[in-house]
């Protein structure tokens, strides 16, 4: 089976490297070496560079286990929870 890469648009890749960055941030807050991240996220030292950068490239479980090793794991549940286009199409169809 052949994986399909991924197509991120440069403004989008911004906000990838926006998250890289909050999560590399977040890490040196709490005093943590990459290696010691890497090590309890049980990822590649390199996974960890590419995920301060905000890489596509990189698996979402890899991201969810840094974010658990820096206690943010709950930040997971956040993504699309609050999905104001939806409700608003939602409201819209339940006027028909």
């Amino acid at each position: 089976m052949t994986t399909k890469k991924q197509t991120i648009f440069p403004k989008y890749d911004k906000v990838l490297g926006q998250m890289g960055e909050n999560i590399k941030m977040s890490r040196k807050r709490r005093k943590l070496t990459m290696l010691q991240v890497a090590e309890r996220a049980d990822i590649a030292r390199s996974t960890l560079h590419l995920i301060e950068l905000g890489n596509s490239s990189v698996a979402m479980g890899a991201y969810f286990n840094v974010l658990r090793v820096l206690g943010l794991q709950d930040d997971f549940l956040k993504l699309a929870a609050d999905d104001e286009l939806g409700r608003k199409l939602q409201d819209l169809e339940l006027l028909k």
